[in-house]
């Protein structure tokens, strides 16, 4: 899988997004102009034990972004998408893109992609969750949808004697 973040304002949610793209394998696309540099101690502890096995590509704009992945398969998160992320089946090699922390993706955007933008449910009262949180949610599912290939679905205990 493929995530993509546009326009990324805080080094934490990057961090933890790191992470867990390098847990799960996947590849992590930043889209500049990002709200801090990747080499900031703040985007490293977020992920630090885990940044080398990160598969990172970083790309000027979103033009460049696509002139680089023409072919990609696009998801969109958004709270203002009419599907919910559960309900649509995604390819292994798919592209889950999501917005800026405090403006989400660009209404161009969303709208020029609509039937292929996803949201996440939730209480009508708020205004979103966290960009990491979304991420591990939309991201799990389509992981779960290729049964979790490459993954390891089970754990063990240390000095387990069964």
């Amino acid at each position: 899988m493929n995530i993509v973040l546009l326009e990324p304002e805080i080094p934490q949610n990057t961090g933890n997004i790191a992470r867990t793209c390098a847990a799960t394998g996947s590849k992590l696309h930043l889209i500049k102009p990002l709200g801090f540099d990747i080499g900031e101690k703040a985007v490293k502890r977020a992920g630090l034990d885990y940044w080398d096995k990160l598969d990172l590509v970083v790309y000027e704009n979103w033009q460049d972004f696509v002139d680089r992945n023409p072919n990609a398969n696009c998801w969109f998160a958004s709270t203002k998408a009419p599907q919910c992320y559960a309900d649509v089946r995604y390819g292994e090699d798919d592209y889950l893109v999501f917005g800026k922390e405090t403006h989400g993706l660009p209404e161009p955007l969303l709208a020029s992609n609509y039937a292929h933008a996803v949201r996440i449910p939730m209480r009508a009262t708020l205004r979103s969750l966290n960009l990491s949180n979304s991420v591990a949610v939309v991201l799990y599912e389509a992981l779960r949808q290729q049964d979790f290939a490459g993954l390891v679905e089970e754990g063990h205990l240390t000095g387990r004697k069964d």
